[in-house]
């Protein structure tokens, strides 16, 4: 092989290697986003975690990906579709929301939450309790899943829920691996 065309392929791979490194260090520092209890949807003292720009492939490709990376670390269950436009929480599992198409306005953590734009290549994981609404959505595609393939409850913060919905979060365990990152980062660290 001729020297230039070495420098060029690994000039090439470095710049690969580089941009894989970056996009996984910003996989790693994701954002953090904290709810109190508004007296209907209880929320959770750990945090819920967005992953931005997490994943390359869209689309059916895209959807595909996430359901076998959240499988490999245990995350299943998994479903596709979108997200209810009520608020609503699930006491039995924690959920993990993966956008492979399309964007949307969620508003997180109930009324008194934030409204959060999502796209497609985001992460988002719900600590069981935690209010989630689309507010609106374009091309929306969605892959959800449950650690250790739990089966979720439909919660919309009503009279009569708790405190039924107030044991069962506070009885889940953490998961042993985050769903996009393993058994040795995201949430395995944040939420312990």
């Amino acid at each position: 092989m001729r020297r230039s065309t070495f420098i060029s392929h690994l000039g090439k791979a470095g710049i690969a290697l580089y941009l894989f490194t970056m996009k996984t260090e910003m996989a790693q520092e994701p954002k953090q986003l904290f709810f109190e209890d508004d007296g209907k949807i209880p929320n959770n003292k750990f945090p819920l975690i967005l992953y931005r720009n997490a994943f390359e492939d869209r689309g059916g490709r895209g959807a595909s990906w996430l359901e076998n990376k959240f499988a490999s670390n245990n995350w299943t269950n998994s479903w596709r579709n979108g997200i209810y436009s009520f608020h609503h929480y699930h006491s039995t599992s924690h959920e993990v929301l993966g956008i492979y198409a399309g964007n949307a306005l969620v508003h997180l953590g109930g009324e008194q939450g934030e409204k959060v734009a999502v796209e497609a290549g985001d992460i988002i994981i719900i600590p069981a309790g935690v209010g989630h609404k689309n507010l609106e959505s374009k091309g929306l595609g969605v892959v959800g899943a449950y650690p250790d393939g739990r089966s979720w409850d439909l919660n919309r913060g009503l009279p009569g829920e708790r405190p039924a919905t107030d044991r069962n979060i506070e009885a889940l365990p953490i998961p042993q691996a985050d769903p996009l990152l393993g058994p040795r980062n995201g949430i395995v660290k944040i939420w312990s």
